[in-house]
């Protein structure tokens, strides 16, 4: 047959027979799924729909999967311009690195920048992000904008720290009635979800962690914070307020299934009962770990619990397939060798929380995250006929260990084509990369960034100059 093109999956509605159609509960093929305005409309045997549909021509995708799109569940979409600064530093890189990069941008490239990261996520097979929020000038709605144009659905964060209990009454007004016209604003929109952030508890009064925490209760959003990521950050708590980040969100009941902390890679056994028992979701970030951590969150446990959790990036590389091999593998370094665990979440934990398991973090279940009639059409056409898959076993678990996003054909979101091989189709991505990677040297040379490690070709010249100054010494 022809080859597959653009084209052909342009068309408002669609009925799409893949080689494999990425259930819930695993790959089945011989299976067709329509689309029609921007959902899945039906799906089942391949023969059935094509009878029940006789107006429809299906659309044959020899040798290619159909699979949900993958969910992100913590982003910093303006950070992600200046990831390769973080190579080789320590961990807390927000105070030296992201927190003066950010304050240094202007609306353009807050845009400019988000507009990257946006293409940076589809590319890697992600239709859903969860930004955490932006400390970055101007009006949020560029960064809304720009995700809009791009094509992702977005859960959007609204930083709204106060400081600390010291702040007033009519500061911490101020932000409740921004954070409610947030919502608001945007809660009808089909690809913004508006979400509400506090950067880390020891930022916000208590009473900003309760409010802020009830107003997304009361609007069904989602309550974004970072939680016992680093040392320094427990402590800092401990001291600031007498418990630990979590304990203190469990305290002033901050927690709840409206809540979506980051990281928790330091629990304890009591924080993982408290957030098992207040149903609060977690994202497991396992790359950002390996980067920049003190510590693997222990997500297979979690899971085993009943804790739900989605995976995310950090901002650090939008390839969802490679982070899904970082989830598996952190764990089985981090807990399973030692227990002698040689299957550690069977790929399919992986997977899953990649999917319809990180839409109930996000709180987005009831519209995506997997296949399913009457959800939205976010997903991806893969191809599978390669030399690493085409003898494939196990379909599921070689998508976690061999899967990559090169093997991405097509990207869509809310039933239409995003982006086709790697590229969109209705604006000029390599002219946003020109202007993000001119405003990006710019905003790096002029921001006060602190770094601690050199890169990489001067860190070498200084090695091999120690290594000839120890041979001559001996």
């Amino acid at each position: 047959m022809a080859e597959l093109d653009a084209q052909q999956l342009a068309a408002a509605e669609l009925l799409l027979v893949p080689e494999y159609l990425m259930l819930q509960d695993g790959p089945a093929q011989d299976h067709a799924v329509l689309i029609q305005t921007g959902k899945f409309r039906d799906l089942g045997p391949a023969a059935l729909l094509a009878a029940r549909y006789p107006q429809l021509t299906p659309v044959p995708l020899p040798g290619k999967l159909l699979m949900p799109g993958m969910i992100d569940a913590h982003h910093h979409l303006t950070q992600s311009f200046g990831k390769s600064l973080a190579y080789g530093e320590p961990s807390e890189i927000f105070r030296r690195i992201w927190v003066p990069l950010e304050s240094s941008l202007d609306e353009e490239f807050v845009y400019q920048s988000t507009k990257l990261a946006a293409l940076e996520s589809l590319r890697g097979g992600f239709t859903t992000v969860c930004d955490a929020g932006t400390r970055a000038k101007g009006d949020i709605g560029a960064l809304a904008a720009a995700t809009q144009e791009a094509g992702l659905r977005c859960v959007l964060g609204l930083i709204c720290n106060d400081g600390s209990n010291d702040s007033t009454a009519s500061e911490r007004q101020v932000l409740k009635q921004q954070a409610e016209r947030f919502l608001q604003h945007w809660s009808a929109n089909a690809l913004i979800h508006p979400s509400l952030a506090i950067s880390v508890p020891e930022a916000a009064s208590d009473e900003m962690l309760a409010s802020v925490s009830a107003l997304c209760a009361e609007a069904k959003a989602i309550f974004q914070t970072h939680i016992n990521e680093h040392l320094a950050s427990v402590e800092r708590c401990v001291v600031q307020r007498g418990m630990r980040p979590l304990e203190l969100l469990g305290r002033l009941g901050a927690l709840g299934p409206q809540v979506l902390v980051a990281h928790a890679t330091l629990v304890t056994p009591s924080e993982l009962n408290l957030l098992r028992e207040t149903d609060t979701a977690v994202s497991y970030n396992p790359v950002a770990s390996q980067w920049k951590g003190n510590a693997v969150a222990p997500a297979h446990l979690m899971a085993a619990l009943g804790i739900r959790f989605g995976l995310g990036t950090d901002a650090t590389r939008s390839d969802a397939f490679r982070l899904m091999d970082c989830a598996e593998a952190a764990q089985k370094l981090a807990f399973g060798l030692g227990v002698g665990d040689a299957s550690c979440g069977g790929g399919w934990t992986w997977f899953d929380h990649a999917t319809h398991e990180g839409a109930k973090a996000i709180g987005l279940e009831h519209r995506i995250g997997e296949i399913a009639i009457g959800k939205e059409a976010d997903f991806l056409i893969v191809d599978v006929d390669t030399p690493e898959m085409c003898t494939s076993f196990d379909l599921t678990w070689d998508l976690v260990r061999l899967g990559n996003r090169d093997q991405i054909d097509a990207v869509f979101v809310a039933g239409r084509l995003r982006l086709w091989q790697g590229w969109p189709l209705d604006w000029d991505a390599r002219a946003v990369m020109r202007q993000a990677a001119t405003r990006a040297r710019a905003a790096v040379a002029s921001a006060p960034i602190q770094r601690l490690h050199l890169p990489s070709a001067e860190h070498r010249l200084q090695s091999r100059h120690r290594a000839m100054a120890t041979r001559k010494a001996a």
